[in-house]
C-alpha cells in the first residue's frame, strides 16, 4: 500500500491534465522549477554559513 505503481502515476497524470488543461501545464512546471532551484540555493547558502561558523569557532 506504501507504494504509487505506474497505474496510480498514470491516473494523477491524467487528472492534472483534465484539471489544468495542456497549455497550463508547462507553466506550472516552470514554476516548480524555480521554486526548487531557489531552494537549493537557499540550502547551499546555509551550508556554507554553517562551515564558515564551524571554521571561526576552531
Amino acid at each position: 500500500m506504501g507504494r504509487m505503481g505506474p497505474t496510480e502515476w498514470i491516473v494523477i497524470l491524467v487528472v492534472v491534465l483534465l484539471l489544468f488543461g495542456g497549455k497550463k501545464i508547462p507553466e506550472l512546471m516552470k514554476g516548480l522549477g524555480a521554486g526548487v532551484k531557489e531552494f537549493k540555493d537557499a540550502s547551499k547558502g546555509e551550508e556554507q554559513a554553517t562551515s564558515k561558523k564551524e571554521e571561526e569557532t576552531k
